[in-house]
């Protein structure tokens, strides 16, 4: 039997997208920023190099840069002082290596811009036709800044990043805590909501917050043990059932 591929419009009022690997193509560029932050710091220590595919999905992706830095490196059981926001860039401790990645992320940014998936635009706009509404959530503080920059602000209902993340004191996933904040900007109940994320940290962040739907994007084997409802390897695999009744938006 064929795997359901499908949203049911008439039970989903509201879809929450992860930005980074899912509407814009910014997760490679924050991996290989990640890796191009940490390699120096490892090799100075005989330690295994960044591994953009495992580190980064494992320990990385999702999370606040500062917790990105913690979990990775308890990952290696190695532990740095916290240092603070004055530290230099690439300086031996959290504040430090998380400075310096933030740079190498912007730096990339705004040298070569900002490109969205358009089988992931396209959904968006099916779904907003239909009378969906439509957030995006990012653990980064720059996510404004890059789906202004790929001209998708027109897309979203709303948006949640970092820096909402900071302001309100929300957890970084796997905590669901980013996507229910989004859904409470739209107005819908977890219930009545899908969360689409290519993560297994967003993935278990959704089944953690009771979401209606959560979708997995990549590959299957990759995402297996986070337990999504449904994967499919690109968002043009998705099929839209119905509309939202007028009542429910």
């Amino acid at each position: 039997m064929a795997a359901i591929t499908e949203i049911d419009l008439t039970r989903i009022g509201a879809v929450v997208f992860d930005a980074d690997g899912v509407i814009t193509d910014t997760a490679r560029v924050h991996a290989a920023a990640w890796k191009r932050a940490f390699d120096p710091f490892l090799r100075g220590r005989s330690e295994e190099p960044f591994d953009i595919k495992a580190d980064y999905l494992r320990h990385v992706d999702g999370r606040p840069r500062l917790d990105g830095v913690r979990t990775f490196l308890a990952s290696r059981e190695i532990t740095l002082p916290e240092g603070g926001p004055d530290d230099e860039e690439g300086a031996p401790t959290v504040h430090g290596l998380g400075k310096a990645k933030d740079a190498l992320f912007v730096a990339q940014v705004a040298r070569y811009g900002v490109a969205a998936f358009p089988s992931a635009v396209a959904l968006v706009r099916e779904l907003r036709r239909r009378g969906c509404r439509t957030a995006v959530v990012s653990a980064s503080r720059h996510c404004r800044t890059t789906i202004t920059s790929a001209g998708l602000s027109d897309l979203f209902d709303a948006v949640v990043d970092g820096n909402d993340a900071a302001a309100l004191g929300l957890a970084g996933m796997p905590d669901p805590a980013l996507f229910t904040e989004a859904a409470r900007r739209l107005g819908a109940p977890p219930a009545r909501t899908a969360v689409v994320d290519d993560a297994p940290t967003g993935i278990e962040a959704g089944r953690r917050g009771a979401f209606a739907l959560v979708i997995g994007v990549g590959r299957a084997d990759a995402l297996s043990g986070s337990a999504p409802d449904l994967t499919v390897g690109d968002l043009s695999a998705l099929t839209l059932r119905g509309r939202v009744p007028a009542t429910a938006r």
